[in-house]
């Protein structure tokens, strides 16, 4: 199997995970009350349709369409990823900042727990897969789409701690603080991928 055929398998694999990712966080963490899990949910959606996007790009060269500029397609792909990060953490500042104003904090959750301690294992698997074939292709965006993994792990490793510290101890400031942390890293990849 060639390279580009990998890659669209592990898009698919990718877009599959991400949407049980993205139902199970955004139902727990509606049910919770939980800001962090409800950003891991959004993040997951917006995942959802880079890759989306991400699968049609790798499908076209596939294709070997002579009338489309892969190029052209890749900076834009590459151009809105980093759009999607940067709203992901505009939504963060705004939800988290509410929660903290207003003394509201997450309830427990056991699916919140179980969802980002399984995405905490398998994103960066994902994500150093994604990197290795986007080298090997030539495709910044495949390689942006794994990026966007390394950050949904970070978001995954702090939605676990958060969630089972919440739970633990009662700490109601937790999770918003939690999700606070995460834009640096959801900013300054979306900056990157708008730059490039």
């Amino acid at each position: 199997m060639d390279k580009l055929q990998q890659a669209i398998r592990l898009e698919y694999l990718s877009l599959g995970w991400m949407s049980i990712e993205f139902i199970v966080a955004l139902i727990t963490g509606i049910q919770a009350h939980s800001v962090l899990l409800v950003a891991f949910g959004l993040d997951s959606c917006l995942e959802i349709i880079s890759g989306l996007v991400l699968l049609w790009r790798l499908t076209l060269e596939k294709r070997q369409q002579i009338n489309v500029n892969i190029d052209m397609i890749e900076r834009r792909v590459t151009h809105f990823v980093g759009w999607i990060l940067i709203l992901l953490a505009i939504y963060i500042v705004v939800t988290s900042g509410y929660n903290l104003w207003t003394h509201h904090g997450a309830e427990n959750s056991f699916g919140g727990l179980l969802i980002s301690a399984a995405s905490l294992v398998l994103m960066p698997i994902l994500a150093l897969r994604k990197v290795k074939l986007g080298k090997a292709i030539h495709s910044p965006a495949l390689k942006e789409d794994g990026m966007c993994n390394v950050v949904c792990a970070y978001m995954a490793l702090t939605v676990l701690l958060g969630v089972l510290l919440t739970m633990l101890f009662g700490w109601w400031w937790l999770t918003p603080v939690a999700a606070l942390l995460l834009v640096y890293f959801i900013l300054r990849e979306g900056l990157e991928s708008i730059r490039a």
